[in-house]
């Protein structure tokens, strides 16, 4: 090789390698699945994981910390580690918490929440029941009393949105429309969502009720998809604007 290839070559860059907590709690996560561990299993204490692995207590307890966060493990104080149920509630608080501000993350939010809410509508069309439908006229008829007397109807548009799905007994359905509601109303915090036009929020709502009542699973997709647009039309006309630090007393944004 001679000397002026030698000098044009570059250096690979040395690869960063993972900190040690990390490839603990990465072992842990191994252990617990090929274990086939259900919720509710107990694990080693800490000092027999830190034997087994070879890594300092210190190490186990912050990688044990780290797998509670996200919702893994959960430690009984006296008692010991165990495998959690499975629960949204790690996954609802980081995703209102990285929703400060981003614009383009919390429209892209808006973009999932609207197509699984249109591709199943047409299920609730098919199975609801006259006993939801009733219900669903109920609460739109709450919303234009509030609406009258200028105040918000948060409750009752989250109230809305789950009875309007919940006929088709989706557990995880209803659980995903609860973390996309959540999210928004966390979400105000930082960023302005007040709704200027209340009435025609309602009326979306009361639209979208009496097409599922006449089984007019078209309209009714029609009426949804018209709602999720006057969102969109809040979230757009915000971007340019200041990032807002309270809650608005006109805001719906389900």
């Amino acid at each position: 090789m001679t000397r002026s290839k030698a000098v044009n070559r570059t250096i690979r860059p040395l690869v960063k390698p993972q900190s040690l907590h990390v490839s603990v709690l990465e072992s842990v996560k191994a252990y617990i699945d090929e274990s086939d561990l259900p919720p509710g299993s107990q694990l080693p204490p800490e000092n027999d994981l830190a034997q087994q692995l070879g890594v300092s207590r210190n190490s186990v307890r912050e990688a044990v910390k780290a797998l509670e966060s996200v919702g893994i493990l959960e430690t009984r104080r006296g008692i010991g580690i165990f495998v959690s149920d499975f629960s949204f509630a790690p996954l609802l608080d980081n995703l209102a918490f990285g929703l400060r501000g981003r614009f383009a993350d919390f429209e892209e939010l808006l973009t999932i929440r609207r197509a699984l809410e249109g591709a199943l509508i047409g299920r609730t069309v098919e199975v609801i029941g006259a006993d939801d439908i009733a219900e669903l006229r109920a609460i739109t008829g709450q919303m234009k009393a509030r609406v009258d007397a200028g105040k918000s109807f948060l409750e009752e548009d989250r109230r809305f949105h789950r009875t309007l799905f919940r006929c088709q007994n989706n557990q995880l359905l209803l659980k995903l429309l609860d973390i996309f509601w959540q999210a928004f109303i966390k979400a105000s915090d930082f960023i302005n969502l007040e709704n200027r036009d209340p009435v025609a929020t309602w009326r979306d709502h009361h639209e979208i009720v009496e097409a599922v009542a006449k089984r007019d699973a078209e309209t009714a997709r029609e009426r949804l998809d018209h709602h999720y647009h006057g969102i969109s039309k809040i979230i757009a006309a915000n971007k340019g604007g200041e990032l807002t630090g309270g809650y608005h007393d006109h805001e719906d944004v389900s």
